[in-house]
Parts: structure tokens; C-alpha cells; sequence
């Protein structure tokens, strides 16, 4: 299959809302960048939620994750740190998850953070997410820390991208 990440785009908005529509009630799908004030069922609140995004680049870089035409998850690079999400947040959808997608396409992120001129990352994933767990250390993720943020136990890595 062909692996892509894609720029968000309004041409994907049926299969977009068929990704979202997988991960059920809440705004839980980490890489979109969805807020709970996005309206993105209709064509119209869509464009309007692509384009906030699409502004919004000189502050990160939003993909979408593509295969095979069907959006499978979306990944986002923060260009400053944010200590509560780090540098790179992503998520899969439920029915493409164990095939590699999420650490193909962190790879991909990586490689745009160092042409950014970044030394390193910092990631953040749920202390019980063993896949993520996986995928990051699979990138030479350090732990740094485990600490408790709201209700959730949370693990930081640093991901050094000098000379890799």
C-alpha cells in the first residue's frame, strides 16, 4: 500500500469523518488537532476547521496519514515545545493500528524536525500505551520521566536527532 503524509485537505472529508467516526465520542484523536469547538461535519465547518489548521503552520506542521486513499491517523509537529504534549503528538485509527504506520510516519516527522534545524524532540504517550511506548523507543526515545499530569500518568522521552 502506498503511505502518504498528506497536508490536511478538504478533499478528504468523507474519509476524514469516517477515521474520526472509529475513535467514537470525545476528542481523543491525537495529530489532528481537533478542538472541541471544531464543527467539522458539514462541508462548510470542515473547510473552516482545514483552513485554522493550515494557518496555524508557522506554529507546527499538521500531516495526515494516508494509505491507500483512506486517512488512518495524523500526526503533528510542534515547532516549540509544549511541556503537557511535547514536540510530536500522533494518533491511528482503531482498525490501522499494529501495521507500522505510526512509526513510519514518526519517522517521517523526524526527519521534517531535523531539516527544521531541531536537536531534539520531546514525545509524550499514556504511561499504559505500550504501542506508543514501542514506536518511540524504536526511534532511540530516552525516557526522561514518568509523572502525573490531570488524571493521566504520562511518560516524556527525548529523541536526539544529532548525527542520526
Amino acid at each position: 500500500m502506498d503511505r502518504q503524509l498528506i497536508p490536511p485537505t478538504v478533499h478528504l472529508h468523507e474519509r476524514w469523518l469516517e477515521a474520526h467516526a472509529e475513535w467514537g465520542a470525545g476528542l481523543h484523536e491525537d495529530g489532528f488537532g481537533l478542538a472541541a469547538s471544531d464543527e467539522v461535519e458539514s462541508p462548510e465547518g470542515f473547510a473552516a476547521w482545514v483552513a485554522r489548521l493550515t494557518a496555524g503552520s508557522d506554529r507546527g506542521t499538521l500531516r495526515w496519514i494516508v494509505e491507500g486513499g483512506q486517512v488512518q491517523g495524523g500526526i503533528a509537529l510542534r515547532h516549540e515545545l509544549n511541556e503537557i504534549s511535547g514536540h510530536i503528538g500522533y494518533g491511528i485509527r482503531p482498525s490501522a493500528r499494529g501495521r507500522g504506520l505510526a512509526t513510519w510516519a514518526l519517522g517521517e516527522m523526524l526527519e521534517l524536525a531535523r531539516g527544521r534545524g531541531m536537536e531534539r524532540v520531546m514525545l509524550v504517550c499514556l504511561a499504559g500505551n505500550v504501542a506508543s511506548v514501542r514506536t518511540i523507543e524504536r526511534h532511540g526515545g530516552m525516557l526522561d520521566q514518568v509523572r502525573r499530569t490531570g488524571n493521566h500518568t504520562v511518560r516524556h522521552y527525548w529523541i536526539d536527532l544529532r548525527g542520526n
